[in-house]
Formats: C-alpha cells, structure tokens, sequence
C-alpha cells in the first residue's frame, strides 16, 4: 500500500487550527447533505400523475447480472474515500473541487426530477437464480424505487470520484488506474442490475464531462474557491498564501 500511494511528502503537521478548519470545512457539506435528503425524500414520496418512462432497445439486449452488484455497492465506499481523504490530509483544493463537482450534478439531478419524473421498467419480475448476489438486489429494489432515474447519480458520482484521484497529486499512476477501473465498474453495475436504463448513463456521462471542464480543466472553480475563501489565494510570485477557511 505504501507502494501504490505516494509518500506523504506533502502533508502538513497537524496542529489544532489544521483539525479547526477541517471540522469547519465538513459544515457546508453536511448543511447540503440535509438538503439534499429532504429535496430527495419529496420528490419520491409526492404523489405524481405522470411519470416519463426511460426505455431503449439497447436497455433490452443488456443481460441482467447480479454479481454487477458487487461494484454497485462498491460506490458507496468509493465515494465516502473520495470525500474523506482529501479532508483529512488537508487538501483544501482537492476537497472542495470534488464537493463542487457532485453538488453541482446532484442539484441538477434534483431539479430535473423535479420537473420531470422519470420511471424505467426494466427490473426482472423474478430472478431466475437464488444467490447471494440477487438477494443483495432485492434488497436495493425493496428501497430504491425506479424512479427519479435520470440522469444516475450513481454513474455520475463515480465518474467524479475517478476525476478527483486523478487531480491528487497523492496519488501513483497505480491508484489512477485504479480509480477508473473502479468507476467503470460501477457504471457498468447500475445497467447490468437493471437500475439504470442507457439514457440515465449516457446522460449522466455528459454532464460529468461539462463538469470535468468546468471543476478541473479550467480556472473557474479554483477562482471562485478562492473569491469566497474557501481555499488559500495566489501571490504574485505563484506561491499559494496559507490562511485560515472562513465560512
């Protein structure tokens, strides 16, 4: 493991002002994460007279299965490390460019089912074989309803994920690689476990491409981080000033 991720040459002791702004740096995420969940919360339990359904033939030719489920549970854990690590080795620019890219998407996501509620029908009535696997998808199908679909944030959250390790300096070629192989996977799960149609992962694709341009090829985020004090600004000899996080 030492091997795969880099030396720990860029850390920065920790001291009790560094553990301070990190609490304060989970505030907004957490104040979004309520949010979120209440916003989420209505627009599945709302009574809705007309739902769009989300269909294609190529959702049709995709074979369901189950050990697909392996890598869709995996997103939740690949999220959460993508989140935390770079809190917790205190890199402020990585942290809050990787909250700005799923806010973003899951705001959007939320204002779309908001306007437009999306349905798919493509789950099995039943499940032609009895393993570990379908019983771990039944359990997903029993609380995640196949609405509200589009586009997957599942898909979308993923693809994030690989784009922040690929933007940590932290991290070895290895763990890159890694990271993209693990987001295809998880990309791939949400269509062969039937909780996705094509349209919701093509969708979903796009918009993490504009948000990939927007978050990490280009000067906007860091500039607006850096207007609102979230992260530390630019001298004029291109070093980065160190100053504490207001919120």
């Amino acid at each position: 493991m030492q091997n795969f991720i880099k030396a720990d040459e860029f850390s920065k002791p920790i001291t009790a002002t560094r553990i301070k702004e990190s609490i304060l740096m989970t505030i907004p995420t957490a104040i979004y994460a309520v949010i979120y969940l209440v916003w989420f919360n209505y627009i599945e339990t709302r009574k809705v007279i007309h739902f769009t359904e989300m269909h294609t033939r190529l959702d049709d030719m995709i074979p369901f299965m189950e050990v697909f489920v392996i890598p869709y549970i995996l997103w939740f854990f690949f999220i959460a490390f993508c989140t935390a690590y770079p809190l917790l080795k205190y890199e402020k620019e990585d942290y809050w460019r990787f909250m700005i890219f799923l806010g973003t998407g899951m705001t959007l996501f939320l204002i779309i089912s908001t306007i437009f509620p999306t349905i798919q029908y493509l789950r099995p009535a039943q499940f032609e074989r009895n393993n570990i696997f379908t019983a771990l998808v039944s359990v997903f199908y029993k609380y995640d309803t196949p609405t509200n679909i589009f586009p997957s944030m599942h898909v979308y959250n993923a693809i994030g994920g690989a784009f922040s390790i690929q933007y940590s300096k932290r991290f070895s070629k290895g763990w890159k690689l890694c990271s993209h192989f693990i987001s295809l996977s998880i990309v791939l799960s949400t269509m062969f476990i039937k909780q996705h149609c094509v349209i919701d992962v093509v969708s979903a694709i796009a918009l993490a491409l504009i948000m990939y341009y927007v978050v990490y090829r280009s000067d906007i985020t860091l500039n607006f981080l850096r207007k609102i004090h979230f992260i530390d600004p630019v001298m004029e000899d291109g070093e980065v000033a160190t100053q504490e996080i207001r919120l």
